[in-house]
């Protein structure tokens, strides 16, 4: 699977996102994704955890790898353009 069409799928970028400040167990980051459904959320972190972006922990939790801690700092300039962008809705 091509990057692009991994990190297109609906939820994909929000769960990277969630978990970028640090490891969270499951019902943590479903909280954090707006309750989105289980089965989605067991999915989106199967495909991650299949192509190395997260791991899971000793504990069960699961966190960016080295790989992912990378894309997570790449897509950071998003959350200023979102904020910009947000702003000029409100114009």
């Amino acid at each position: 699977m091509a990057a692009l069409d991994l990190l297109g799928r609906r939820w994909m970028l929000r769960v990277l996102w969630e978990l970028r400040d640090g490891p969270h167990g499951f019902r943590a980051l479903q909280r954090r994704c707006d309750d989105m459904s289980s089965s989605v959320l067991g999915d989106r972190l199967a495909e991650l955890e299949q192509v190395r972006l997260v791991a899971r922990t000793e504990d069960g939790h699961y966190e960016l790898t080295d790989v992912g801690r990378d894309l997570a700092r790449a897509i950071k300039p998003l959350e200023s353009w979102a904020a910009r962008w947000a702003r000029t809705l409100q114009e």
